[in-house]
């Protein structure tokens, strides 16, 4: 299938659809692919139109990649403990000491936030549909005062 209307052969090979599979699942951009393949952007986005095969690795292996940092995020908004190794050098020693140990990573506040605003936005939304809110957090319609002039 011709990349162009002047009817230029195009560089797509069928084999194209494995190689992005792994480029995706470590979460690269389009313009990433594009510079891959080394082609233009516009070539790469004319080649999902005609190839569904590309297109459709692009997508489920870009899936993975999102299902991944989501699974991140959620972890670094609750904390998780992970192994870690501590170096002493203790006084008068030839060789450092290595000791195993476990690891608490604290949870981060922005991430929990984040996480809570795109997952129950109707509790954790910044505002309301009109911009005011009471004390109580009920929505509120603002008031204008117009000034009439004598």
């Amino acid at each position: 299938m011709p990349d162009t209307k002047s009817g230029r052969p195009t560089k797509y090979k069928p084999e194209f659809a494995k190689q992005v599979v792994p480029l995706c699942e470590h979460g690269f951009t389009d313009q990433e692919l594009a510079d891959f393949f080394e082609v233009n952007i516009a070539t790469l986005y004319r080649w999902k139109a005609a190839h569904p095969e590309f297109r459709e690795a692009i997508k489920s292996a870009g899936e993975i990649a999102d299902d991944r940092v989501e699974r991140s995020l959620y972890q670094k908004a609750i904390g998780y403990e992970q192994d870690a190794v501590k170096v002493f050098m203790p006084a008068g020693a030839l060789e450092p000491v290595y000791a195993p140990i476990r690891e608490r990573v604290a949870a981060d506040t922005a991430a929990a936030i984040f996480w809570l605003k795109n997952r129950r936005k109707d509790k954790w939304r910044d505002k309301s549909e009109t911009g005011f809110t009471d004390p109580d957090g009920n929505a509120m319609v603002p008031v204008l005062n117009v000034v009439k002039a004598q």
